[in-house]
């Protein structure tokens, strides 16, 4: 099961490799989330065991959750702040230099339209990429299988079902190009 989910595949997550792997991220997502704002050091070490990549100077403020973490990727000098999910079924890909508000979601996760598999635990992922100096704002949903491009900003509350090409301000649900940015934003 684990393999057909890498490839986005119908998949049951009631599988005992899965379960561990959720097992070992939620222990791994308990410490991490009880850490002290002082306990820099550790709270970097366990994103490092936790996440897939992570680059340098990468702030992820607690809480966070996500489902294995090893499928996400976070580039260097990238912020995540308060209240972040990913549902990292497949791979969540962050560039570098990136601000990601409060309560952000990144859904790569999902289900089946047709009601016999899904109420037999079929799911599936389609993944996230988040490309380089994006900001996101607070309380913005990526939908599964979505592309943001460089230097993009999300407003907040924008709920993004579909690519957003590089250098734009997209808003709204769901989400549309408002205005394209120029060289000084």
């Amino acid at each position: 099961m684990k393999e057909r989910m890498l490839r986005g595949e119908l998949y049951l997550a009631d599988d005992p490799e899965l379960a561990a792997d959720s097992a070992r991220a939620q222990a791994l997502l308990e410490r991490y989330n009880l850490t002290l704002h002082t306990e820099r050091d550790e709270r970097d070490r366990l994103l490092r065991e936790l996440l897939g990549e992570v680059g340098e100077g990468v702030v992820v403020k607690p809480p966070f959750r996500c489902d294995y973490g090893l499928h996400v990727a976070i580039g260097a000098q990238t912020f995540v702040n308060y209240g972040c999910v990913m549902l990292d079924v497949v791979p969540i890909r962050i560039g570098a230099a990136c601000q990601v508000a409060t309560n952000v979601q990144l859904l790569a996760a999902t289900h089946p339209l047709d009601p016999a598999p899904r109420r037999d635990g079929w799911e599936y992922g389609q993944p996230i990429t988040i490309g380089d100096n994006v900001w996101l704002g607070g309380s913005v949903i990526v939908c599964p299988g979505v592309t943001i491009g460089d230097d993009t900003v999300v407003g907040a509350g924008a709920v993004v079902t579909r690519d957003l090409p590089a250098g734009v301000v997209a808003v709204g649900n769901p989400a549309r190009v408002l205005r394209e940015l120029g060289d000084a934003g």
